[in-house]
């Protein structure tokens, strides 16, 4: 039986997070991400439409394993006895964080010992330093540190973590393992997908979401090399993931692994209308009106962007190249 916990004596805005209300997108979707000064946070709970984000949930998906929704992108918490393993960290703010952890402390006591970030935007990234702060050994893809020079929210920089990786990463505390792979760009050049064997979960950050994707272009993130990152998720023996944002309730929080296929296949299928357009001819100012998306019930909204739409035509261009 699924546990639902929240603390009601929170009120919603309390944990308000502002969003820029010229970043427009669906219900869901992550807005502004690639552009300084401007943030990501759409999605279940996390401030969708300029609106206060709503109060963290607590809900055990599978035994001792837990999602939290709200204040930003999705959390997972691993629990055994001897510690906890946390995948993304929420909006930027101490408030934020220590309203995750009252959460967390619902469900168990023991001490935070590993973190792992799944990207550098700041609704998954935002409390890296009060995690280390207290702790917990912060784990991220190293590229993730290296977009977070750059990188300019509204909400202020997130601190980077002190560990990184490069391809792989394994962590265990008492019976509970976690493995981070990074299977190439897609949202970001730097995601990492957070695999619990023992249970056949994955965590997947913003690499699969409930609603339409944002390749963040100007941070190293990629449409077509997106595909064979998934093409290489889809190799793991899972049946659960949690996506870095959920789909609106009332569809669920977590996704099948039947429903990260078919996210997969829409990505191929923009991809290969995309290179189709190129072959046509047409010119770039052009390109996104062309490709047809509303069989996939997804837009492409994002790559006007400042700094998307010059990589993504160049990407579809080469591409388009090979094929030849």
């Amino acid at each position: 039986m699924r546990k639902v916990l929240s603390i009601a004596v929170m009120a919603a805005a309390m944990f308000a997070v502002s969003m820029p209300a010229a970043a427009q997108a669906p219900e869901g979707q992550e807005r502004g991400q690639g552009a300084p000064g401007r943030q990501g946070g759409g999605g279940r709970g996390g401030g969708g439409r300029g609106g206060p984000a709503a109060p963290p949930v607590i809900k055990e998906i599978k035994p001792n394993l837990y999602i939290v929704t709200g204040l930003g992108g999705n959390t997972t918490v691993r629990v055994d006895p001897a510690g906890l393993i946390v995948v993304d960290t929420k909006n930027l703010g101490q408030a934020n964080y220590d309203a995750l952890m009252q959460q967390i402390r619902t469900v168990s006591q023991a001490p935070v010992k590993y973190v792992f970030v799944t990207h550098h935007h700041q609704d998954h990234s935002g409390n890296i330093g009060p995690f280390q702060a207290a702790g917990a050994e912060v784990i991220v893809q190293e590229n993730l540190n290296k977009n977070l020079e750059t990188y300019a929210p509204a909400q202020g920089k997130p601190e980077k973590a002190k560990v990184t990786y490069a391809k792989d990463k394994k962590v265990q505390v008492g019976k509970a393992k976690a493995e981070a792979h990074y299977f190439g760009r897609g949202h970001t050049n730097g995601d990492t997908f957070v695999y619990f064997p023992d249970l056949k979960v994955v965590s997947t950050g913003d690499m699969v979401v409930g609603a339409t994707p944002n390749a963040d272009m100007p941070f190293g993130g990629s449409a077509v090399e997106w595909v064979g990152s998934l093409d290489k998720l889809l190799k793991l023996d899972f049946d659960t993931v949690v996506p870095g944002h959920s789909a609106p309730a009332p569809a669920p929080e977590t996704l099948t692994r039947a429903q990260v296929q078919e996210f997969r296949n829409k990505w191929n299928t923009v991809v290969e209308r995309g290179i189709e357009q190129i072959k046509k001819g047409t010119p770039k100012d052009q390109l996104l009106a062309n490709i047809k998306v509303d069989d996939l019930g997804w837009n492409l909204n994002s790559f006007n962007q400042q700094g998307r739409l010059d990589p993504f035509y160049a990407e579809l261009q080469a591409a388009a190249a090979k094929k030849k």
